[in-house]
């Protein structure tokens, strides 16, 4: 065919009408020679399929030679085009992810395709690869924990060289064709692991010279976590929903066709490799302090034009949900056993889309507990049960409102943000860095969440949300601690730890062994396509 289409399994009625409206369409007899279905039939299945304001997506084509001669001619002609391909340059090039950032495409990609080559030819795996970019990472967090000038440089330096290992992970993958289960796992998990571990250096190092900054380190780990679960959501409930194109999605298509506002789009994002690039420099040039200034700034920046643009496609495209993604919003809302006793009890109250306005209100509500009353409150503990009654009730009906992908981002930032102020207003010294491990422990088993929805194998099993208490019950758990343990601030520290520890532990030996046992489909970006 002269093109390719696809679409979700959900359109194949759509598609089967379509199918009938194009065999009906048939050049005249004589007409160019032939006499049957209309010779650009892809292009007809598509039209059709987008007048019944079913979502089409046309692949780009690549550079592989694809045709079906009809006389002598014409198979000569096509096989000194198949001969005149470079299938070594086609397999470096397709190594490369098609979209990519600014600083990967032009700064990192033009050579480590070839560094991807030299350890295809030498028999290095992608996973050996992904550990060599962990543990350069973790190098370079040592060196920045050091406090001194010549750490950060190096601590500078390494961060990029871990970067460029991880971009030559998945094109060693793509060259070599080596996908695997554990080994999307390993890269998607790492890449946190390596900036989180980054940012505890970071805080270390600072420390080492009487600069304190804790709430810094866990304020952009929490920012970067949020922003996360934002693109996550808006992906699931989007992912199989059937609506027409919105104005904002017009929008960006006219945008990108002027061609340099596709690369400013994506810089002003900051993902991950203009991030680190960011990172890498000012921890060379600058202090920690202003590393993590400009970091929240510029996720901040990115978290708000990110988020009001999907709003907006939200609220003007009246995409009409599934029952997969309704679930899939479930999954990542991480309630626990108070929220699902309470969604039993309540039944299904408010209409349609009424999920997010009682996470706005629970969130809402206890974060202006939590930053209004002194620290260990007892109001604070009535502020955290009527957080656990609302996510409850957020959750009792089913997630198919407009603006319902916005329930998880909220519960996290309620979880979160809770944690690290009731840790900043502690006395003990030592609270900021305990509530960054509970943080990062919790973080870890969110993104797992994300990663087996990804894969197609579900949400965790249920007894490790139970086990772990959800959202709702790990808050409230924390809240009560702190109104129990107002007077000791180090039993807090204590306690945060002790917490930290157990989640750690519990996510990690079930996460371990279902990526490890469990055959899950292996998820991947592909490069350009052949």
């Amino acid at each position: 065919m002269p093109g390719a289409l696809t679409a979700q399994s959900e359109a194949r009625p759509a598609l089967s009408r379509a199918l009938t409206a194009a065999a009906a369409v048939t050049v005249p007899a004589g007409a160019a020679g032939t006499d049957g279905p209309a010779a650009d039939l892809t292009g007809t299945l598509a039209d059709a399929l987008d007048a019944e304001g079913v979502a089409v997506h046309r692949p780009q084509l690549g550079t592989l030679v694809a045709t079906v001669p009809t006389d002598a001619e014409a198979r000569r002609e096509a096989r000194a085009a198949v001969e005149a391909v470079d299938e070594e340059a086609v397999r470096l090039r397709s190594a490369v992810k098609a979209q990519d950032g600014f600083f990967t495409t032009f700064f990192i990609s033009p050579y480590s395709r070839y560094i991807a080559r030299w350890c295809a030819r030498r028999g290095l795996t992608p996973n050996q690869v992904t550990t060599a970019s962990l543990l350069t990472a973790l190098l370079a967090a040592g060196c920045a924990a050091t406090g001194e000038r010549g750490g950060y440089v190096a601590a500078g330096v390494l961060l990029l060289v871990s970067f460029v290992l991880d971009c030559t992970d998945g094109q060693l993958a793509r060259y070599s064709l080596q996908y695997s289960t554990l080994g999307a796992w390993l890269d998607a998990t790492f890449d946190r692991a390596k900036e989180y571990a980054f940012y505890a250096g970071l805080a270390l190092g600072a420390a080492r010279n009487g600069d304190d900054v804790w709430a810094l380190a866990l304020g952009a780990m929490v920012l970067m976590t949020c922003r996360h679960v934002v693109d996550f959501a808006f992906y699931e409930a989007t992912y199989d929903s059937t609506a027409g194109k919105s104005a904002t999605a017009a929008l960006s298509g006219r945008l990108d066709s002027v061609g340099w506002t596709v690369w400013a789009r994506r810089i002003i994002i900051l993902p991950i490799g203009e991030r680190w690039a960011m990172i890498a420099v000012l921890t060379a040039a600058t202090s920690p302090r202003i590393v993590f200034w400009a970091l929240l700034v510029g996720c901040a920046f990115a978290a708000c034009y990110t988020t009001a643009g999907r709003v907006l496609r939200s609220l003007t495209r009246k995409a009409k949900r599934t029952d997969r993604a309704a679930q899939a919003l479930a999954d990542l809302a991480d309630s626990g056993p108070l929220a699902g006793l309470v969604a039993r009890v309540l039944g299904r109250p408010g209409a349609r889309g009424a999920g997010v306005v009682f996470a706005a209100v629970a969130t809402g509500g206890l974060l202006f507990a939590v930053l209004d009353r002194p620290f260990g409150d007892r109001q604070t503990v009535i502020a955290a049960i009527g957080y656990a009654v609302l996510a409850g009730a957020a959750v009792a009906r089913p997630l198919k409102g407009a603006l319902d992908w916005l329930v998880p981002p909220l519960f996290r930032a309620a979880e979160y943000t809770t944690v690290l102020v009731l840790a900043a207003r502690s006395d003990s010294a030592h609270a900021l860095p305990a509530a960054f491990g509970l943080v990062a422990a919790v973080a870890y088993h969110h993104y797992d969440t994300v990663y087996r929805i990804r894969g197609g194998t579900g949400a965790p099993p249920a007894w490790l949300v139970r086990l772990t208490g959800g959202h709702e019950g790990r808050t409230l758990l924390v809240v009560a601690l702190a109104a129990l343990l107002a007077d000791r601030g180090d039993d807090f520290t204590l306690a945060l730890t002790a917490l930290a520890v157990a989640v750690a532990l519990v996510v990690l030996v079930e996460s371990i062994r279902f990526w490890v046992s469990s055959g899950a489909p292996a998820v991947h970006d592909e490069g350009e396509t052949a």
